[in-house]
């Protein structure tokens, strides 16, 4: 039971993160999907880094759990959101910086 509280907790707190983040990125950048491609090229980053000291990225990767799975993907759908989020607001007239 616990673990399913820090888990939600866990997807609610990256899910804004990603989603604050991204949406002042686009504020300041005016791009809409540099969030996601940043959040990606993160990711993929990871993924090089824990190649590059385990010597098996699928190895490390049967490793996660599906909770781990989870937050990325929360993370990629606060990323998208922010985006959309910005994309909406300039569509209906507001100007950010």
């Amino acid at each position: 039971m616990i673990d399913f509280i820090q888990l939600f907790i866990l997807m609610v707190l990256v899910f804004v993160l990603m989603f604050g983040i991204g949406f002042i990125f686009n504020m300041l950048l005016k791009t809409t999907h540099f969030p996601i491609y940043l959040y990606i090229v993160a990711v993929i980053g990871m993924l090089c880094y824990w190649a590059w000291n385990s010597g098996s990225l699928l190895a490390h990767l049967a490793e996660l759990k599906f909770g781990e799975y989870f937050l990325f993907v929360c993370g990629l759908a606060g990323a998208v959101l922010s985006g959309k989020t910005i994309h909406l607001l300039r569509v209906r007239g507001y100007k950010m910086f």
